[in-house]
């Protein structure tokens, strides 16, 4: 049993619990000559301590913490957590006492003082969320494959926080959250992707609770995908890439023609990630988005989620090729084609993706209009 100094992040009490599953007790301190900032650049900015002459870094002492917190403390903040020194740290009624403590680092880039407040404040939830998905598999994943997995679970938890967005409900019931009682969460695969096994019950339109049955659920990501278009030469952009879905298929032809498309990063909005991947992918930079749906891929059995946009912008012969990122071992070919043509691809079943097909017909619905302003 030890005494531990935390710091920055930490100090968000419904984070720190999530992280040794368990409530805690603490006593505010202060660390002499040392100072928290922000470090991170994608999600909910993590901390780290440095070495600042006359300033006093705040945190908590956790007296008696275990092994098996010490444990997952460093398996939720990954590389480098598990290193730890002992230094004396100030309490509130100005006595020292010796602590163990995550090891000062460098000032990073940037060099941004932690707020806990201003922290909590845009990013308080989105790091609950994380810390309960990165949490969900401590014992089961590995600390070096959890390293690798961080930024995509980091994104799984905005996901949530996007859907808090909602939309609208003229026909459909205003049936909320709070009329579905999950019963059981039983355990499923985590990973890069969650198959998650649950019983549940929940209020029928007529009032009555139904029986408890059960289900499994994939549990995803939200993505943002672009049609890009040039409305003065009416020809679009589409990429093709081998799926993988397909394959697992055994479809004789496993190459798909879609829009450009990716995953929202953890704090990033749908535009911004839409107009990156139309840069990535395709290599075509976009002078305008304009919002199609945001719709549910498959809601009886998936979380996946696509926010849909038309990427305005100038296309030409010189936009056909080869693109894509090579640590994501992406191989993709862009073909720039007439309007027309790609919906004669629609009708023959060449266009195969639902994303595609649906957002082919809403510029069909729009293009007179999109070409008269053009």
């Amino acid at each position: 049993m030890a005494d531990l100094f935390v710091f920055g992040t930490l100090r968000h009490a419904p984070l720190l619990e999530k992280v040794l599953g368990r409530e805690t007790v603490a006593e505010t301190a202060r660390l002499p000559d040392y100072a928290v900032y922000l470090s991170g650049e994608k999600g909910a900015p993590g901390t780290v301590l440095c070495r600042a002459p006359g300033a006093a870094a705040e945190g908590l002492l956790l007296r008696g913490v275990s092994d098996e917190d010490l444990a997952r403390l460093a398996y939720y903040e990954g590389e480098g957590a598990e290193t730890l020194c002992e230094m004396p740290v100030t309490l509130a009624d100005g006595s020292a006492v010796p602590a163990l403590l995550r090891a000062p680092a460098g000032v990073p880039e940037g060099e941004r003082l932690f707020d806990l407040a201003d922290w909590v404040a845009e990013w308080g939830r989105l790091a609950c969320g994380t810390a309960r998905e990165i949490m969900a598999q401590y014992g089961q994943t590995s600390p070096e494959v959890m390293d690798g997995l961080r930024p995509f679970l980091a994104a799984r938890a905005w996901a949530r926080e996007l859907a808090r967005q909602g939309a609208p409900h003229e026909l459909r019931s205003d049936r909320g959250l709070d009329t579905v009682e999950i019963v059981r969460d039983r355990p499923g695969f985590e990973g890069f992707f969650r198959m998650r096994a649950y019983d549940l019950r929940y209020r029928r339109f007529d009032g009555s609770m139904s029986d408890t049955f059960g289900r499994e659920g994939f549990v995803t990501y939200d993505a943002a995908l672009v049609l890009p278009y040039d409305p003065v030469a009416d020809r679009v952009l589409l990429i093709e890439q081998l799926r993988y879905g397909p394959v697992l298929r055994g479809d004789p032809n496993p190459s798909v023609l879609e829009p450009p498309a990716g995953l929202v990063d953890a704090g990033e909005s749908p535009e911004v990630c839409a107009l990156r991947e139309a840069e990535e992918e395709a290599g075509v930079q976009l002078r305008e988005l304009r919002p199609m749906m945001r719709v549910y891929a498959s809601p009886g059995y998936t979380t996946e989620f696509f926010h849909c946009f038309l990427g305005l912008c100038e296309l030409s012969e010189a936009d056909n090729g080869l693109g894509g990122l090579d640590e994501e071992n992406e191989d993709i070919r862009s073909h720039v084609i007439p309007f027309e043509r790609a919906m004669e691809l629609v009708d023959s079943g060449e266009v195969n993706a639902g994303p595609l097909v649906m957002m082919l017909y809403w510029l069909a619905r729009h293009r007179e209009e999109l070409r008269r302003s053009a």
